[in-house]
């Protein structure tokens, strides 16, 4: 059985140099790391042909973003489970196995994610993915062990292998066969929310996505775009409705798009109040740019036969949140 792990690397030198030990280290057997690059235009390949003159080189002519990136990666690549790993993740021994060894137990597992935690406070999940990531009824994404700006420490409440509705891109295990059947990432996200895209399109047709508690990572966040990126907002708002569009059963679409869209606008004025002009007009760019897409959304859509899929939140997570206190996921009794 043949494991690829694949970094897709830009401009990331100086995480390469912090991270690929670790990487390197604990990464045996039949797994082979691989670096995909992504035009970067720093000593990142300089770097690792001084370094690591054994690791297999991908070199692509541009910056192709995550998602297109990784499909064109994983396209020259033959393996029987891919590993998508960010640069500025630390592993620790066993982290491929064990999650292979989980979904090797049932043929309908497709993707799976270990327990992501913080590289600078490591008894705390990870915002990124922490122990899997679900979604609420009107499509905001969020994980057992945070809820928006609420991060646990973990104290084993956690520990239990389950199914999941997202993993995350940080540190994620996708069998190759159902990549190659699903196409991949969605390539037109660019970066943000793709990976949970494919995993609720693996579930629409029938696919487990799975949590392993017993791989443990550690991810440091945001190496490429910063906390606070008009850019990062633009492509959080502009994917998250398209994926609802793309995703959504008929009997929801229509009414979740249309809240969403009003609660897109009171951000919008939010980051207005406070400030943020970049933010606000982030926004707008996103929905000019979702209406847009429609077109070709429409036509992504058509192939994918949307329906009630597991692991989704019935509730509506930001009046938990914010009015009712429900600060952890625990509370949330999923």
């Amino acid at each position: 059985m043949k494991i690829a792990v694949v970094i897709l690397n830009w401009n990331g030198r100086k995480m390469l140099e912090r991270f690929l030990p670790s990487v390197t280290q604990h990464t045996t057997g039949e797994a082979e790391v691989i670096i995909a690059d992504n035009g970067s235009t720093d000593d990142s390949i300089a770097f690792l042909k001084e370094h690591y003159p054994s690791l297999r080189l991908i070199l692509m002519d541009k910056n192709y973003g995550f998602a297109e990136g990784y499909n064109k990666a994983l396209s020259q690549i033959e393996a029987d489970y891919y590993v998508l790993l960010n640069d500025d993740v630390e592993v620790t021994p066993g982290w491929t196995e064990k999650v292979v060894q989980l979904m090797e137990s049932d043929p309908q597992i497709a993707i799976a994610q270990p327990k992501l935690m913080m590289y600078d406070q490591r008894d705390t999940f990870e915002y990124a993915g922490g122990a899997g990531g679900f979604i609420d009824s009107y499509g905001y994404p969020f994980c057992r062990g945070r809820l928006f700006s609420t991060l646990e420490q973990d104290h084993g409440q956690y520990d239990d292998p389950r199914e999941i509705f997202w993993a995350s891109g940080a540190a994620m295990y996708v069998k190759a066969a159902v990549w190659k059947e699903m196409g991949g990432l969605d390539g037109d996200f660019f970066a943000h929310m793709e990976e949970i895209d494919f995993c609720w399109r693996c579930k629409n047709k029938g696919y487990k996505v799975m949590y392993c508690p017993e791989a443990v990572v550690y991810h440091v966040g945001g190496g490429t775009l910063p906390k606070s990126s008009p850019f990062k907002t633009q492509l959080n708002f502009r994917n998250n409705l398209s994926m609802l569009y793309k995703n959504l059963p008929d009997k929801r679409r229509g009414r979740v798009l249309a809240l969403r869209i009003v609660l897109d606008w009171v951000a919008a004025m939010s980051f207005l109040l406070k400030g943020n002009l970049g933010e606000f007009r982030a926004v707008f760019k996103a929905h000019r740019e979702y209406r847009q897409w429609k077109p070709a959304l429409k036509a992504k859509r058509a192939v994918l036969n949307p329906h009630d899929v597991s692991c989704v939140y019935k509730g509506k997570l930001l009046l938990d949140y914010h009015l009712r206190g429900k600060k952890h996921f625990s509370q949330l009794g999923i």
